[in-house]
C-alpha cells in the first residue's frame, strides 16, 4: 500500500510523546488561514511511497525514538486511511507508538465502508492529536472555509472509541482569542472522557514566506503574532471550561 508523502522529519520533538519521526502526507480539503503548510494542500501532489520504506527509514535512527514513535501528520492523514492502516499494522508488529496529528475534517460517520476503516485504524493508533481551530460553527468557516461539525462530531468518537486524544488549539489575535469562544472549547473537550492534554499555541507568522513562493494570499498579512506571555492566560480560560463541565457532569 502506498501513500502519497510531502515529507518526512527525522527527529521531531513537538508532535507527541518523545523524539518522533514524522511523516508530513500530501492533500488536506482545510484551508486555513494560518496554515503554515500550505504546500500540503494539493490532493495529487507528493511522493508516492510504500509503508515499508516508511518502516525502514525509521529503523535506520531506530535508538533515538526511546520513548517516542512515528507521527503521522499534514496535510490530513485521514484522506489516506487505508495507507495508514498498513502503516500502522507495520509500526505496531514492531511495537512503535503510534500518533495521528488531524484536523478530524474527513471524519464521514454517513460512509459506513469508511468508518469501518476508521474502526480498524483506532485499533492500531495510540494517540490522537486533534487540532480545533474554533468552537463557533461559522467563525471556524470563516477561518478554514470548512465547517466545524465533523471535526466536533470526530472529537466525541474518539471519546467514545477509548482513544487517547491531545487537544491543539491555536491562538490568533482577534480571531481564535475570544473568551467566551476560548470557555466554550474547554467546555466541550472537558466532556472527552480520553482527554489527555491540552496544547494551547500562539499564532505565528513563520509560513507567510512559503505563501509568496507559491503566489497564494495570505489572509492574515496584518496580524500581529501572538504575545507568548498572553496564551498562559487564554489556556487558562479554556481549563476553566473544562472544569466547569466536568463538575456538571458528576452532578
Amino acid at each position: 500500500m502506498s501513500g502519497r508523502i510531502h515529507s518526512l522529519e527525522s527527529f521531531g520533538t513537538v508532535d507527541g510523546p518523545g523524539v518522533r519521526f514524522v511523516v508530513f502526507v500530501q492533500g488536506c480539503p482545510m484551508r486555513c488561514a494560518y496554515c503554515h503548510n500550505p504546500d500540503t494542500w494539493e490532493m495529487n501532489a507528493g511522493t508516492i511511497m510504500e509503508a515499508s520504506e516508511i518502516i525502514e527509514q525509521y529503523e535506520r535512527n531506530i535508538s533515538f525514538y526511546k520513548g517516542g514513535g512515528i507521527t503521522v501528520t499534514g496535510g490530513e492523514p485521514l484522506m489516506q486511511v487505508d495507507f495508514l492502516i498498513e502503516l500502522f499494522t507495520l509500526a505496531k508488529d514492531k511495537n512503535i507508538h503510534t500518533c495521528i496529528d488531524s484536523s478530524g475534517i474527513a471524519f464521514n460517520p454517513n460512509n459506513s465502508d469508511w468508518m469501518e476503516k476508521l474502526d480498524k485504524l483506532m485499533t492500531l493508533t495510540d494517540l490522537v492529536m486533534l487540532d480545533i481551530k474554533h468552537i463557533d460553527p461559522e467563525k471556524h468557516r470563516k477561518l478554514t472555509a470548512q465547517p466545524n461539525d465533523k471535526i466536533l462530531a470526530f472529537a466525541q468518537y474518539l471519546s467514545d472509541k477509548g482513544v487517547s486524544t491531545w487537544i491543539r488549539h491555536v491562538v490568533v489575535p482577534g480571531i481564535t482569542d475570544d473568551d467566551d469562544a476560548l470557555y466554550k472549547l474547554g467546555y466541550f473537550i472537558g466532556g472527552l472522557k480520553t482527554l489527555k492534554a491540552l496544547d494551547v499555541l500562539p499564532y505565528h507568522t513563520m509560513g507567510k514566506v512559503k505563501y509568496e513562493k507559491l503566489g497564494i494570499p495570505y489572509k492574515l498579512e496584518s496580524v500581529e503574532p501572538m504575545d507568548k506571555d498572553k496564551v498562559v492566560a487564554k489556556k487558562q480560560t479554556i481549563l476553566e471550561g473544562i472544569k466547569a463541565r466536568r463538575a456538571d457532569d458528576q452532578e
